[in-house]
């Protein structure tokens, strides 16, 4: 073993420009997998401050998670609305041992509005029963507490920003028109929300939620530890949500808990294509590396060096690089995980404070897979080097082997075969699901055409040939010689600029597909003439007032939300949450056409639901079915199907009445009111009569602006799909200039002879010029054609149209950047190998 390994090190030692592309391989995708572990682990264990229950031991809220009977703890799915506990949970809490007072809180939607009529803009601001500022606690600065209905206490920086101080008066908007108020006190403010208190019983009135509370603070009897606290809660707590520490700020701010589940999805997604990519790229690497060598492993076989012991040798050589590599990758993950955080924050993905949970377990596991990846890759790579026969040894190092093996072939274009016939589910089924199945097809693709890669460039190159001599003759003559006998190496060279290509196409223009479709549904079925909308919602009273405007014919209001379904499948329950819509069923007809094929919206209503064609017939529900799902705050719904529709992209596969949708989200608002003109009538006189509404912060705006329900999340997606896809491709960047520099730099003798038989030094460059344009160009053309097909049955299966929806532009960036990368990698390597006389060259060993 020390006998190996000293020469394993000493071969290391002699040849660093070789195994330093494998070093940078492993290094780079161990530092994306301790990111993707760290992202995984914040989700797990991280969060923010909490502010409002920071003198709080325990802290009770509703379920942040549904999970059905029979779903496994893995299929929960993240509530989307903010859900609630009953009031009446309070007094029990406060009866356990240890608990000094247990106070329940209301929270909800409370604008100040300016003198000059509009709503105070910056950060959020709720209303809150004045009895949960102890919870904080929140401390008077000055004032006393509000003891009337009309008196409440501000913030002081909301007073500041209202420009009204104690005795002062202040218009407040809640569910309704402002109501002026008197400022008996200020208190210390949060920095992520504005506050605004109100008696208790004032509270409860605008809150909305007859014996439902947000939450239930809970403050402990001295000495008594939170953890033992929260475990006696527990037990009196039901179904509700207990926590400590910095787990109480999921009860507080629900963007804490989506952010969480959000972190556990992309280290999981991300961090599976990572793993891939970096599998892919090190044992492409390895397999460049050890191929280089083949002088060496011949050399070894004949003087009777065994086909373990090269394999050994070899697994010891990517042993001690990858493990330096390893490490050196898990601590610059911790740089990555923090950039990636930060650019999730910038983009509105996550909040800005949400902090990363760091600890070793990710880092150790990154290093373990990055081995494990390195050796898979070296195992695979030594099994041709280390089984050649000792008398066709020299020989057989002496040319490269130009045929390929069956089994590879038989794997390679299974790949294809496989992938493109994924490519054609899109024509079959629709939504993200089809995007994701065509963005893996692709990926699929690319794995089997590098498989049988140098196969396929040897097809290339050898209808190049011709054209190349004809054009450029010596120069054009050697890069397509070279090319067509060295194909193994030009394979290895395209295959990475091609995974790039195609990986960041489909990366892109997959979610524009999505959301070009729903965006194109959404016009075609909105027959609205105008949509109001405010910051932070409209009052559920803004429809009937619009309604009365003269000019107007129908006023619909909507609510956007979602809904929980559990779908059982064999053994397992899917469980998963979906964009749903609350309407008006007596209005909805005169803004929207939802293209109706069964029933009659005009039934929606009560505890009635609409479903989208395609999951009525998933579900197998027909006409006066119940539908039994769960509403976004996780309050189990138990529904009867009164109508079918078919624009799913444009409403989602549910729509509910919009008193039932309004009852199951946090701020009891509706997002929009859809207006629909009589005809004839002005436009520029309705217009003005529904901004002269009485309720603050209202916007007019033409009825094209709507977007697909899940429209925020879709876009909020996608420029979370381009952060990812970024990294990824930086990664690939690295691995393409990795590869073309060590294929050119090999070639250091090759040059030399080449120049001693008369060709000249600027010859030599145009040859590797040419060289390089057809190794790129034939990764460019293949990675755009391996995403142009799965790309264009996706947009006609969802568009209509196979011309991929999107700026054109981002294919050219795209593109560009491939063949500059590896016209620059090829021509600075090539540069380099040409600087030593070649008489020198000549006689320096492979």
């Amino acid at each position: 073993m020390v006998s190996v390994l000293t020469l394993a090190w000493q071969t290391i030692r002699s040849r660093l420009g070789g195994f330093a592309g494998a070093f940078l391989a492993v290094l780079c995708g161990t530092a994306l997998v301790a990111a993707c572990g760290i992202l995984m682990e914040s989700g797990l264990r991280a969060g923010v401050p909490t502010q409002r229950y920071a003198a709080a031991a325990v802290v009770v809220g509703g379920a942040q998670s549904v999970d059905p009977p029979g779903a496994d703890i893995l299929s929960s799915e993240q509530v989307g609305e903010q859900p609630s506990v009953p009031a009446a949970l309070a007094g029990r809490i406060a009866a356990v041992p240890g608990v000094k007072t247990a106070v329940a809180e209301q929270s909800f939607p409370a604008q100040v509005v300016t003198r000059d009529g509009q709503v105070l803009n910056g950060r959020e601001s709720l209303g809150h029963n004045w009895d949960a500022a102890v919870l904080a606690p929140f401390t008077l600065r000055g004032g006393n507490a509000p003891a009337a209905a009309d008196e409440v206490v501000l913030d002081a920086d909301l007073a500041r920003r209202a420009d009204v101080g104690i005795g002062g008066q202040v218009r407040i908007m809640t569910r309704s028109v402002p109501v002026t108020f008197k400022v008996t006190g200020v208190v210390d403010g949060t920095s992520r929300q504005a506050a605004v208190f109100f008696t208790q019983d004032r509270a409860a009135e605008l809150a909305g939620r007859p014996g439902q509370v947000h939450a239930i603070g809970v403050l402990a009897d001295p000495g008594v530890a939170p953890e033992a606290l929260a475990d006696r809660v527990r037990a009196v707590a039901g179904g509700a949500e207990v926590t400590t520490g910095v787990e109480r700020s999921s009860i507080e701010f629900l963007d804490v808990s989506r952010t969480r589940t959000l972190l556990l999805a992309i280290a999981g997604s991300f961090g599976g294509f990572a793993l891939l990519v970096a599998v892919f790229v090190v044992a492409s690497t390895l397999a460049l590396t050890i191929n280089q060598r083949r002088r060496e492993f011949a050399l070894l076989r004949a003087v009777a060096a065994t086909p373990k012991q090269i394999r050994k040798l070899i697994g010891t050589e990517t042993t001690l690089v990858a493990l330096a590599a390893g490490v050196l990758g898990s601590v610059l993950g911790l740089a990555v995980a923090s950039g990636l955080r930060d650019a999730f924050a910038a983009i509105g993905v996550i909040p800005a404070d949400f902090g990363l949970a760091i600890s070793p377990l990710p880092l150790v596991a990154a290093v373990l897979l990055g081995l494990g990846a390195a050796r898979l890759a070296a195992w695979a790579a030594s099994r041709r080097p280390s089984s050649i026969r000792p008398v066709e040894a020299l020989g057989e190092a002496a040319v490269e082997r130009r045929e390929l093996g069956r089994g590879r072939l038989i794997t390679g274009w299974s790949l294809v075969a496989a992938g493109f016939g994924g490519a054609l589910v899109p024509l079959f089924l629709r939504g993200d699901i089809a995007a994701a199945i065509s963005t893996m097809s692709t990926l699929v693709v690319v794995i089997g055409l590098a498989v049988v890669g140098p196969q396929v460039t040897g097809l290339v190159v050898r209808f190049l040939v011709p054209l190349l001599a004809r054009v450029w003759r010596i120069s054009g003559y050697l890069a397509g010689a070279n090319a067509h006998a060295n194909a193994r190496r030009v394979a290895a060279a395209v295959t990475p600029v091609m995974l790039a290509v195609a990986f960041a196409l489909a990366t892109f223009y997959g979610p524009t597909a999505s959301t070009a479709a729903a965006q194109q549904e959404t016009a075609r079925s909105t027959t609205a003439d105008y949509v109001l909308t405010a910051p932070g919602g409209i009052s559920p009273e803004v429809a009937t007032a619009a309604g009365l405007v003269p000019g107007v014919a129908a006023a619909t209001p909507v609510v956007r939300t979602s809904v929980i379904t559990a779908t059982p499948g064999g053994d397992s329950v899917e469980v998963q949450r979906t964009p749903a819509q609350g309407l008006a069923g007596d209005r909805a007809g005169a803004a929207l056409e939802l293209g109706v094929d069964a029933g009659r919206l005009t039934d929606l209503t009560g505890d009635t639901v609409a479903l989208s064609r395609a999951e009525a017939d998933w579900l197998d529900k027909k006409l006066g079915d119940e539908v039994e799902f769960y509403f976004g705050d996780g309050v189990p719904a138990k529904l009867r199907l009164v109508a079918t529709y078919t624009h799913d992209l444009a409403f989602g596969d549910f729509v509910l009445p919009v008193a039932l949708a309004r009852e199951h989200i946090g701020g009891r608002l509706d997002d929009s009111v859809l207006i629909r003109r009589q005809p004839g009538a002005d436009s520029g006189a309705v217009a003005s009569g529904l901004s002269a509404l009485p309720y603050p912060g209202l916007v007019v705006a033409p009825a094209s602006v709507l977007t697909a329900p899940e429209g925020g999340e879709r876009q909020a997606q996608f420029y979370l799909n381009l952060v990812a896809a970024g990294v990824i491709v930086g990664y690939l960047a690295i691995s393409v200039a990795n590869t073309l520099v060590l294929t050119t730099a090999q070639r250091g003798r090759e040059f030399a002879l080449l120049r001693l038989v008369g060709t000249t030094r600027r010859q030599v460059t145009r040859m590797m010029r040419l060289e390089a344009l057809v190794t790129v160009g034939i990764a460019v053309v293949m990675g755009t054609l391996v995403a142009l097909v799965p790309l264009a049955l996706l947009n006609f299966g969802l568009r209509g149209s196979p011309v991929p929806a999107g700026s054109l532009s981002v294919y050219w960036g795209i593109a560009g950047g491939a063949v500059v990368l590896g016209m620059v990698a090829i021509g600075v390597a090539t540069s380099v190998a040409l600087r030593a006389r070649p008489i020198d060259a000549i006689g320096v060993r492979e």
